[in-house]
């Protein structure tokens, strides 16, 4: 292992984190694997507990290191990318993947449309109902990301919660509806988990996640679909193609 240099002026925890960053990406460690104890860490560099134990929480926080209550500190694996310059169903993208996915519905509901969903749909006047769709998306058994959909009623009279129990909304809008879509505009945020959010995706109050919301539209530019999905950051890295 590489040493801290005293004499250097960029702070001790961050030179630490960079030497096991250095240690990962040359695979001396490799995923799975225990780093040093902090003990032992202090004893190597030189340095305070509260300086190794900055930079492991760092690596943690990054989801680079995952800690075990009473075993140690150890190497995860490396995220996941999601390709975001394609228009592509959660489903598609885990299948692609080799992962099995899961979907369970959260809650299902016909409702009033608010002025920002009518706004954003382009609803016409006359019809004032979206059906909302809260889901639980899970990849080998573990929950990934919240995903609320709203859509216009009037486009999709007859949907039902059994409709679309363990299937692809996109599949749905297909083969059911005759909409198929064409493109979509969609922005990323950094937000922290609330209560409800942090038991859904087994992650701490507060934690760190990203919220993508994207319209989807079909052809003539109508928008057929407003999502909200609240992403686990510690499992996916997200990947964006520039042309």
């Amino acid at each position: 292992m590489r040493k801290i240099s005293k004499l250097d002026p960029i702070p001790l925890h961050y030179q630490l984190k960079t030497i096991l960053l250095e240690m990962i990406e040359n695979e001396e460690l490799k995923p799975g694997d225990m780093i040093p104890a902090e003990r032992e860490l202090c004893d190597i560099q030189g340095v305070s507990r509260m300086t190794i134990n900055k930079a492991i929480m760092s690596l943690v926080n990054e989801g680079v290191l995952y800690r075990e209550q009473g075993k140690g500190t150890f190497v995860a694996k490396p995220k996941e990318k999601q390709e975001i310059y394609k228009l592509k169903s959660f489903t598609e993208e885990m299948r692609e993947k080799g992962l099995a996915t899961e979907t369970k519905i959260i809650s299902f509901e016909i409702k009033e449309a608010t002025k920002k969903n009518r706004n954003i749909l382009k609803i016409p006047k006359e019809f004032n109902k979206v059906i909302e769709i809260r889901r639980l998306r899970m990849t080998e058994k573990d929950p990934v990301a919240i995903e609320t959909v709203w859509i216009p009623e009037h486009l999709f009279k007859g949907m039902t919660e059994e409709m679309i129990d363990g299937k692809s909304l996109y599949s749905i809008f297909e083969q059911k509806f005759n909409y198929k879509p064409k493109r979509a505009k969609q922005t990323i945020e950094p937000v922290a988990l609330s209560e409800f959010e942090s038991k859904l995706l087994d992650q701490k109050e507060n934690a760190l996640a990203l919220m993508f919301k994207r319209i989807t539209y079909v052809e003539n530019d109508i928008p057929i679909e407003y999502t909200n999905t609240i992403n686990r950051s510690d499992k996916y890295e997200y990947e964006i193609l520039l042309t």
